[in-house]
């Protein structure tokens, strides 16, 4: 695989990593920072493939070669992946990890190691790893992989190369999932909600977040034209529905992209719009109220929000803001 797919996604980050293996500059270590989805994993093992690959090509490895498949297949003896056991990284992970490089590589002398949410190391973790960054072998790389980069020490920080992902634009993002068969309007919706590809794939191929969003639209028709009603419902369609609290969340999310919507309707910015298709529910709603108002509904919307992080009681918290989202 040549680098090309991945420049397309992060051009500042492959044009640096590259110029680096041309150059036969790699640096001993890297911190990879940003957010999910933003193809640190996959930078990281292509550059293994790179640095391990004995036939490359223009800073790209051949794919073919037994080091290449190996890393594809996840079962090369001198690339060591570590994760969180559970909550957390331990001591005892680093110290295997140690251990691992303390004998020579089996296929060569170079080694890579990667550490996925190294943010989530226990203090003793931390400590122990950063021993292991201050003695670099001559033929180790070492990539970071967090998306908070200000959980990790400074002196972590200091021993290594820090390059910051970028999140893909939406538009590149709703485009890639209609290349996949997703419809327009799926594809603003799950743009809006996640910048991760394969998440925002997966929610548009789930036939429970179509049905969430006409939840939501439902919701937001009643609160205009049934008001009285809408407590009815909320017990007999959306809390029967939202059972989950991470579900909750997701409808809390649309609630508060269609109120974005309503604004982008007042400032006569349509092109922006997520809820495209019911264009012309948002310019009715539009028409019956002031940006103020539309302002105070998001706040409310945003507060549910942290009350549900908070465990607040799902049926309290929803009747609480419906009612508030009845006024004006």
């Amino acid at each position: 695989m040549s680098w090309e797919p991945l420049r397309q996604r992060q051009d500042k980050v492959v044009k640096t990593l590259t110029n680096s293996i041309k150059k036969n500059r790699l640096a001993h270590a890297y911190v990879f920072e940003g957010g999910r989805g933003t193809g640190k994993m996959e930078i990281a093992l292509q550059v293994a493939k790179t640095y391990l690959c004995r036939v490359t090509q223009d800073a790209n490895p051949c794919g073919e070669c037994k080091d290449c498949r190996r890393i594809d297949s996840q079962n090369h003896p001198d690339v060591h992946r570590v994760a969180p056991d559970g909550q957390s990284i331990k001591i005892d992970q680093i110290r295997g990890l140690q251990k691992e490089f303390a004998y020579h590589g089996m296929e060569s002398d170079k080694k890579v190691y990667i550490i996925e949410h190294v943010d989530r190391m226990t203090v003793q973790a931390a400590n122990s790893l950063l021993k292991f960054l201050e003695e670099p072998s001559d033929a180790t790389i070492a990539l970071l992989l967090t998306e908070q980069k200000h959980r990790l020490l400074d002196t972590i920080l200091s021993r290594a190369q820090l390059l910051t992902f970028t999140p893909l634009p939406t538009a590149a993002l709703i485009a890639s999932l209609q290349e996949e068969g997703v419809s327009s309007h799926m594809a603003s919706l799950a743009a809006a909600l996640t910048n991760d590809r394969s998440e925002a794939l997966e929610i548009c191929r789930e036939e429970w977040f179509a049905q969430a969003r006409d939840k939501v639209i439902q919701l937001t028709e009643e609160l205009r034209n049934r008001p009285n009603q809408v407590l009815v419902s909320l017990q007999e369609n959306w809390l029967s529905f939202f059972k989950e609290k991470e579900q909750l969340d997701y409808a809390l999310n649309l609630l508060l992209i269609w109120y974005k919507d309503l604004l982008f309707i007042q400032l006569s910015e349509p092109e922006h719009l997520v809820f495209a298709d019911q264009m012309q529910a948002l310019e009715q709603q539009a028409l019956h109220i002031s940006q103020k108002v539309i302002s105070e509904k998001m706040r409310a919307v945003l507060t549910a929000k942290q009350r549900l992080g908070a465990n607040v009681n799902p049926q309290l918290l929803m009747e609480q803001l419906v009612l508030r989202l009845r006024e004006g």
